[in-house]
């Protein structure tokens, strides 16, 4: 069943558990974004959140879908797999050979479906144009400040609807928008999306860009906004599909554009190639990372139209978990089956881990047939949409299970030779990605930890070994590298060659010095992967560790494999996931730092718990990063 508005879904949340109403006042600059922070952190993802008073008209609703059920509710699916099933069925029925007339006729109802799926004009009562104001006011809108670095307050669960000024084809993205004016915004689109482009073309076109931003409505047409999609296939049409019924469309009020009839709130305007580009940001991130001020272009909003009972809806990002991870584990799901049929059937699995951030890891499993084949599977995937922003790509074998992430590294120590089985490239990376010495501009890392063919080997060394067995004296490194602060080897016991470091860096190449004079130890002869951050990060907080070396590293760059020396040894491969710097590493670009609450807020937060009504008190996730802080502002100088 399709939710006919944001208030359907917060029905349905509720009935099934997973709303919690706030009848408090909660501010909406920071108050509401660390309660959400620590909601969404929590086990399962907590719970959806209505904060109904707030100083505005409007209830803002948060965390909606963060967790599995409510994923799951919003795209009305009992199994994830369930739409991918569905997907992959439509695409066979409709590209399999036809052999008769007969068969020709039965695929009409596909073609049926399909045409059903596409978004229609509304019919009588609009409710999105329940409330018409020519004589917009943005601050009359429940809009967070999330974090107290950031640059002010952003719409950031928007639908930004664009379109093609040559071909009239709609896009449908999802853009934070600062508030600058009371009708003013930023427009942050990066250069790689379908809405930057389009600015692009009316720019050449010399003419203004009507742009329309959809709130609200069935959270289909949300997470349609987020879809990996490949150019030129509308996401309403997605929304349709996933709701099995069309988005009905209504044209706005100011601007020649249509948009979801169903939605909240429209914001409508437009946008003007030939004015000078505004400084937007700084932004509390989804890499758990500052995105820093830039020039971005501006927004004119011209009219703001919306039901008479709107909720408005937002979102919080920063250091993972939190409600994106959610949204992306359904992606992981859904377009598995598209890019099986259309690129890669041989794949069998795929897992993209919270630490990763959606562009910095993703794990694969693969039907192996023939050498090599893991090398065709980092190609496909660096050069399908959004997955050529991915960094890190490690491919298994299909009976590895990718989202059993020990399990998973089991099988890299077992099978992973670095000096062998390790790939690097370079292209275009997530404009987000603050590591790389050019922006938007790097390297990435392919590793193949599939079982190897003959053909594939450089030897014919024994791989199976108990990494149990390896002695490291920790005390006696310490020792002789002074500038070692914490070594973690407890993966060691669980038969997981990984070793994390945290060391003071002091000098230039000191990482790539470091690791020769380690790897000189016998203690290290059968460790494979040693990976250094700074201290004081926690290297016994694995999934700390990994957030950060995954942010930090650009793997050309970054990477220093050792060959081994006999028959007898093992190759290794350093990883320096340390911050780069201007003194030390000759790095150029300005580094951000990571995304905390400040004290003033936690405090605060604390003090009202019981009072908010929400259940246990939840500590702060902020207070597990706070000794990490590098700068009173989002830049680290």
């Amino acid at each position: 069943m399709a939710y006919n508005s944001l208030n359907d879904f917060v029905t349905a949340i509720e009935k099934a558990g997973e709303l919690i109403r706030i009848t408090k006042f909660v501010n909406t600059d920071l108050e509401i974004a660390e309660i959400a922070d620590r909601m969404s952190k929590s086990k399962g993802g907590g719970k959806a959140l209505l904060f109904e008073n707030n100083g505005t008209d409007f209830p803002v609703l948060i965390n909606a879908l963060g967790s599995d059920i409510r994923m799951k509710l919003a795209l009305n699916v009992n199994d994830f797999d369930d739409t991918a099933n569905r997907i992959d069925d439509l695409f066979k029925k409709i590209s399999s050979p036809k052999k008769s007339f007969l068969d020709k006729i039965m695929v009409l109802p596909q073609l049926s479906k399909i045409s059903s799926f596409l978004p229609k004009k509304a019919k009588g009562k609009i409710p999105v144009q329940e409330v018409i104001d020519k004589n917009p006011d943005l601050f009359k809108l429940p809009i967070l400040k999330t974090w107290f670095r950031d640059g002010g307050k952003f719409i950031t669960f928007p639908q930004v609807i664009t379109q093609d000024p040559n071909t009239g084809i709609r896009n449908v993205g999802m853009y934070r928008m600062q508030v600058l004016e009371k009708d003013l915004t930023g427009m942050h689109w990066h250069k790689h999306k379908v809405g930057a482009r389009h600015y692009e073309e009316y720019k050449k076109l010399g003419i203004k860009m009507p742009v329309a931003v959809a709130l609200g409505g069935d959270p289909a047409l949300v997470y349609s906004a987020t879809a990996p999609l490949p150019d030129n296939i509308d996401e309403y049409m997605l929304a349709g599909f996933l709701r099995k019924e069309s988005v009905k469309m209504i044209k706005a009020i100011t601007i020649d554009i249509d948009v979801p009839a169903d939605a909240d709130f429209i914001i409508e305007g437009y946008v003007d190639p030939s004015e000078e580009l505004i400084w937007e940001g700084p932004f509390g991130d989804h890499t758990g990372f500052f995105s820093l001020a830039d020039w971005y272009p501006r927004f004119h909003v011209t009219c703001i139209t919306h039901r008479k009972n709107a909720i408005f809806p937002a979102t919080v990002v920063g250091i993972p978990p939190m409600e994106d991870a959610w949204i992306a584990k359904a992606t992981e799901r859904i377009f598995l089956a598209p890019i099986k049929l259309a690129m890669l059937p041989e794949i069998t699995n795929m897992n993209i881990p919270d630490a990763g951030v959606a562009h910095n890891l993703t794990l694969v499993s693969i039907n192996k047939t023939f050498a090599g084949q893991a090398q065709k599977v980092y190609s496909s995937l660096w050069g399908a949409g959004q997955m050529m922003f991915n960094k890190m790509l490690v491919v298994f074998d299909k009976d590895i299970d990718v989202s059993d992430y020990f399990v998973a590294a089991q099988k890299m120590s077992q099978t992973v030779e670095p000096e062998n089985d390790i790939s690097f490239v370079k292209g275009p990376l997530d404009v987000l990605d603050h590591s790389s010495s050019k922006f938007s501009f790097g390297s990435k890392i392919g590793i193949d930890a599939t079982v190897k063919y003959p053909e594939e080997m450089i030897s014919n060394k024994i791989s199976e070994i108990n990494f149990k067995d390896i002695y490291i004296d920790i005390n006696d490194l310490k020792n002789k590298f002074k500038q070692i602060k914490e070594v973690n080897i407890d993966l060691l016991s669980k038969n997981i060659s990984f070793v994390f470091i945290s060391i003071l860096k002091e000098k230039p190449n000191q990482v790539k010095e470091l690791s020769e004079e380690i790897f000189k130890h016998e203690q290290f002869n059968k460790v494979k992967f040693v990976i250094f951050v700074d201290f004081p990060v926690n290297v016994f907080d694995i999934e700390q560790a990994t957030w950060i070396f995954a942010n930090n590293i650009e793997p050309l760059r970054d990477c220093f494999i050792f060959k081994s020396n006999n028959l007898n040894e093992f190759s290794h491969i350093s990883i320096d996931g340390t911050r780069k710097r201007a003194d030390i590493d000759n790095f150029k670009r300005d580094w951000p730092d990571i995304v905390t609450a400040d004290e003033e807020t936690v405090n605060l937060v604390d003090k009202n718990w019981e009072s908010y009504k929400i259940g246990d008190f939840i500590e702060s996730p902020s207070k597990k990063y706070q000794h990490l802080i590098l700068s009173k502002t989002a830049v680290v100088v």
